[in-house]
């Protein structure tokens, strides 16, 4: 089970690896927490679109539906309402009901009667930041993590349904400093233009620190799926943009993998792993 903020977040953030796993035989569901309501139309091609902008609920349902066709997984919302990404200084307050602003406990209800459900063995989902700062991914963050332990206590939740325990939580950490510094240098090394000049100068200037990268999942034959999906997400997406500059060909032979990780584990495993199921096969 793959717990993401927004629809769109689940094809940028394991997409290669979930589809690799659909490939092989395993039930693979993406929890969508919110609508993406309050989400930007990013694509500057359908930027204007009275119709998007007024149904903009809709077509991102829409796009998920597509996106979740090309990746093979099932998909569920959780059904609560986009925070948006305030901006300003001061930053405005967010808006009355949505999803950062739940009780946390009460949040997490409606993903450990999910969890109880389609009984993952492995969930992941984003770090206490969120990946970004952003007060949704954060939120998803803290929901994930009551609802990991919660799910497996037949006193929590009564009418949640049957106690599950999964096995291991993860968190994405496709976006690090290695990947995307290894993958700058090669770009430059074959007289490429790269697009993370700019995002390393930001993780220097905000002073990113590196997490710790458990788990390396080979997946780069998957990365054209991942493609198609995050396309298919066309008002957050350009698909002429800085995702899809650098040739699959280098990615596959510079950085073949997409990283994690391991927050919990209630099976032993070896560091680093190649698997989310680690430990979890053998049992």
């Amino acid at each position: 089970m793959a717990v993401h903020a927004h629809p769109d977040d689940e094809s940028s953030k394991g997409a290669a690896t979930m589809a690799k796993y659909v490939s092989e035989g395993v039930d693979v569901l993406v929890a969508t927490c919110t609508g993406g309501e309050r989400g930007s139309i990013l694509n500057p091609k359908l930027q204007g679109d009275p119709y998007i902008e007024e149904h903009i609920h809709e077509v991102r349902k829409k796009e998920m539906d597509e996106a979740r066709e090309i990746l093979g997984v099932k998909q569920a919302w959780l059904g609560f309402v986009d925070s948006g990404l305030p901006e300003g200084d001061p930053t405005p307050p967010l808006p009355e009901g949505c999803f950062a602003l739940q009780d946390v406990e009460e949040a997490a209800g409606p993903l450990v009667k999910l969890i109880r459900e389609f009984r993952p063995q492995v969930i992941t989902t984003y770090d206490e930041n969120g990946g970004y700062p952003h007060p949704d991914h954060i939120m998803t963050h803290r929901i994930s993590m009551v609802a990991f332990d919660a799910a497996g206590d037949p006193e929590r939740y009564p009418e949640a349904g049957p106690a599950w325990q999964p096995q291991k939580l993860y968190y994405n950490q496709g976006f690090n400093i290695p990947r995307t510094r290894a993958l700058h240098e090669a770009l430059l090394e074959r007289g490429m233009e790269s697009p993370y000049a700019e995002w390393l100068e930001r993780f220097k200037k905000f002073q990113r620190k590196e997490r710790t990268l458990t788990t390396y999942v080979p997946c780069g034959d998957f990365f054209e799926i991942r493609d198609k999906a995050l396309i298919a997400h066309a008002t957050q997406i350009d698909p002429d943009g800085g995702w899809f500059r650098v040739p699959l060909e280098i990615q596959r032979q510079v950085w073949p993998t997409e990283e994690y990780e391991l927050a919990k584990s209630l099976v032993d495993t070896s560091l680093p792993e190649d698997d989310l199921f680690a430990g979890v096969r053998e049992n």
